[in-house]
């Protein structure tokens, strides 16, 4: 099943990282995350997934639950697990960036939902980039819509342009059998024709010129948990080093991982993730239900 392997790649991923997050690259150099962890920066047991396995699936479960795409259900769904703690492991949500809590509160006191994002050059985190994976299992879907659920808490062009970007590699590599390499410079020419005369492409420059052998960066900033990323995937050869990669270059240790982990599970497949870390994913069985009530919807057409 083609969404249990970017899916739970991306939660497992998620997990890896939830107890480092915020560790300085220099302390995971001198302890560096081998294995599922418990305990740490949020005090959660091991197997706990973040706010970025949370949108994830308040997304496809909105997709599910309305036959298609509804940008008001999605922010319904948001606001569940934001303000209600639905779509978490524990029944508690313990992680919300702040342009993500911005666009929802916005969100809440009236606003449209392609109107509540942030706009500014400052909202330019990784909360629409971790959440858009399930957008790459729609067919034929188009550059706008995928903008359109960047928008819903980060509409800067930036953000969309990286979440537009981040669908492309991910659907190359469901349709097609290529190198890692070779999905991602086919899905770097697509988005450079298509925002040509787009005054933002040239943050995406090392990433289209293959130029990340230095300085890699892994805050919140969505440019460099993109070329984070990449790098961990050109880099390695298997799923478990792909994500350990990410996971250990500290910062946003758990999101840097989930993006990963969401394209090396498809990339790689479901039956190249530990099996040992998988076990220690909370509520996994409902996780790979999902997945296949969305497989499901979409198989249709």
């Amino acid at each position: 099943m083609k969404v249990k392997d970017g899916i739970c790649g991306f939660v497992v991923g998620d997990a890896l990282g939830v107890p480092v997050e915020f560790y300085s690259r220099k302390e995971l150099e001198d302890d560096p995350v081998t294995d599922m962890r418990e305990f740490g920066t949020y005090n959660q047991v091991k197997g706990t997934w973040s706010d970025d396995s949370s949108m994830t699936i308040a997304t496809m479960t909105s997709i599910v639950n309305k036959n298609g795409i509804d940008y008001n259900d999605i922010m319904e769904e948001f606001c569940k697990w934001a303000f209600e703690g639905e779509h978490t492991p524990h029944g508690e949500r313990f992680d919300i960036g702040n342009t993500t809590l911005r666009g929802l509160e916005r969100y809440i006191d009236g606003a449209d939902p392609l109107e509540s994002g942030g706009k500014s050059t400052h909202d330019n985190g990784n909360g629409s980039l971790m959440r858009i994976l399930p957008l790459a299992y729609i067919p034929d879907i188009d550059y706008e819509t995928i903008e359109n659920i960047s928008s819903l808490t980060h509409a800067h062009p930036r953000s969309k342009i990286a979440c537009v970007l981040y669908v492309e590699i991910a659907r190359s590599m469901l349709e097609n059998t290529l190198t890692i390499e070779e999905h991602i410079k086919c899905a770097c020419e697509k988005i450079k024709e298509y925002y040509a005369d787009n005054e933002e492409l040239h943050h995406f420059k090392r990433i289209f010129e293959d130029d990340l052998t230095t300085d890699i960066r892994s805050g919140g900033y969505v440019i460099d948990t993109f070329e984070s990323v990449v790098y961990c995937l050109k880099n390695t050869d298997n799923y478990k080093d792909a994500v350990l990669k990410a996971v250990n270059l500290g910062g946003d240790t758990d999101t840097t991982a989930a993006i990963c982990g969401g394209l090396a599970g498809i990339y790689y497949g479901y039956d190249d993730i530990p099996i040992d870390w998988l076990n220690e994913i909370h509520k996994l069985d409902d996780i790979i239900s999902l997945c296949e009530k969305f497989e499901a919807f979409y198989d249709r057409y």
